[in-house]
């Protein structure tokens, strides 16, 4: 069929490897067969015919497949689960571990029946058995040898649940036997491991005398570890080099050149020309989030500085009001590297020594500058650059949803009465700080993040609330809501989930603009 070459030929358009590439996913409209779960449904299965199945050649698909992989470092345990499913079970083996287990539990009973009238002073002595399977536990067991595997931990744990399989690294199957059943600590457990994981890919790729870019951004997309976002945020705007012996000499010239624009321009914020800019700048802080980190009197004069600075460099947009949010991820980020407190809301910036406080200082400055660079028709005359963005929101929502859409336009809701702070502030005062965060680790991955992704996550974020404005009959109660979104407990899952949705109308709609027009 021609469908058919047209999808082979899809397939081989590119070979770019691009976050998420595409491979199966399983439990959504052909879940996997467990016969654990599924044991009926293995009793009934017709006997399979002997005769020989010719192998088929691999498709072009699953060759493309083979040799992708998947940017969110997906584990391995669902397809060994489904390739144990797979395996065809032989009678005679069946049998004869039914009779085993049949024959255990007959000298079990005999063995717990003398044990039930113990001598005096005597206390009954268990009978050795296997460890038991929690009730929530449904993983499977390979063979009856591997289940039945001596492990340290299991003398030191006590009972512990069946391991699945030895194939599995040895410190995955300590921590599994070592946890308790709980699906909770399982989960963690499994998710510490893959951070782990994930910080040593980080670590081997900085450690080398020149960063790849385009692989530090590939892993960068799905969020950074704490320990290196510092250095990677700033090899990512480009404010290090990616060559290591030179990143010291430019660390140490750019905090030079930036220290030396304070001395030359700070003083002249009281001038007759410079005090209406200095003043709002003093008014608008006091307003930022989080308010124990930025009412900080330290906090407060960087801020300052680092605003009056940019806003005299670039005397084409001046300082405006929504360009002092973009100044707290990079600091929370570059200060967080120096302070003991896990929570930056609370971390005390007086305690943190003065010339690290500096060059914090300079290299906020420079990154923000870097991202401005990239938006700066946001904060010119007008805004032309945000007027811009919130015409192409609404038209694109008109195309992915249109029953949102209208029901906007029918109780009169204009895009820019809510979407212009998404905009202006980059969803700052939408999301908590610490989702901004790991929003921006996506933004500097992608091209054009920060000017012409976001576009797509706003459309994914109004359309994530669909249910709630539909409810809404009411102009009022629909601009409230839009206005005071309810995302304080949101986490990263909730922004994995925006970002991949946005990811998905960005491929659909970025090389395709005439798909906007109505």
């Amino acid at each position: 069929m021609s469908s058919d070459g047209a999808r082979k030929q899809f397939w081989k358009r590119s070979n770019s490897k691009v976050p998420g590439s595409i491979q199966h996913v399983y439990g959504a409209q052909h879940p996997p067969f467990d016969p654990l779960l599924h044991g009926t449904l293995l009793k009934a299965t017709p006997k399979v015919p002997t005769t020989p199945v010719k192998a088929k050649r691999v498709s072009t698909f699953q060759e493309f497949e083979s040799n992708t992989s998947d940017a969110w470092d997906a584990g391995e345990d669902d397809d060994e689960l489904l390739a144990m499913a797979a395996e065809r079970l032989n009678s005679e083996v069946v049998m004869e571990t039914a009779h085993r287990v049949l024959r255990d539990h007959s000298q079990r009973q005999e063995q717990h029946k003398l044990q039930e009238s113990p001598g005096p002073g005597q206390k009954p002595k268990p009978a050795a058995e296997p460890p038991p399977v929690a009730s929530g536990d449904l993983r499977l067991v390979k063979s009856v040898s591997e289940s039945h595997t001596p492990c340290p931990a299991e003398s030191a744990s006590g009972p512990a649940p069946l391991h699945r399989s030895q194939s599995l690294p040895h410190a995955a199957t300590v921590v599994a036997l070592g946890s308790t059943s709980d699906p909770g600590t399982l989960s963690s457990s499994a998710l510490s491991e893959r951070e782990a994981s994930r910080l040593d890919k980080f670590k081997q790729l900085l450690a080398g005398p020149n960063t790849d870019l385009e692989e530090l951004r590939r892993l960068s997309w799905s969020g950074i570890p704490k320990p290196v976002r510092p250095i990677t945020w700033k090899l990512l705007s480009g404010y290090l080099p990616a060559n290591a012996e030179r990143r010291a000499a430019t660390l140490q010239r750019k905090r030079e050149e930036y220290f030396a624009f304070v001395e030359h321009y700070y003083d002249s914020r009281n001038d007759e020309g410079h005090q209406d800019t200095y003043r709002q700048i003093h008014i608008d802080i006091p307003r930022m989030s989080p308010e124990a980190l930025t009412l900080q009197p330290a906090v407060t004069e960087i801020f300052e500085r680092i605003l009056f600075i940019w806003a005299i460099r670039h005397p084409a947009s001046g300082y405006v009001q929504g360009i002092n949010d973009l100044v707290t991820p990079f600091f929370v980020v570059f200060i967080c590297e120096h302070t003991e407190e896990e929570d930056v809301d609370i971390a005390d910036v007086s305690r943190v020594p003065a010339d690290v406080l500096r060059n914090v200082e300079a290299d906020t400055y420079w990154c923000m500058s870097r991202l401005l660079d990239g938006i700066q028709d946001n904060y010119t005359f007008a805004q032309p650059g945000i007027q811009m963005k919130v015409r192409m929101l609404e038209e694109l929502v008109g195309r992915i949803d249109e029953q949102v859409h209208r029901h906007l336009e029918q109780h009169e809701v204009r895009y820019l009465q809510f979407a212009f702070r998404w905009m202006n502030n980059l969803l700052m005062r939408e999301v908590p700080l610490r989702c901004t965060i790991r929003l921006w680790d996506t933004y500097q991955s992608e091209p054009e993040g920060f000017s012409h992704f976001h576009l797509y996550v706003c459309a994914a974020f109004l359309v994530r609330w669909r249910k709630e404005i539909l409810e809404e009959r009411d102009f009022q109660e629909l601009l409230l809501f839009l206005q005071n979104l309810p995302t304080a407990r949101w986490g990263d899952e909730e922004v994995s989930l925006l970002l991949a949705e946005a990811y998905r109308l960005k491929f659909a709609f970025a090389d395709a603009p005439n798909h906007y027009k109505k």
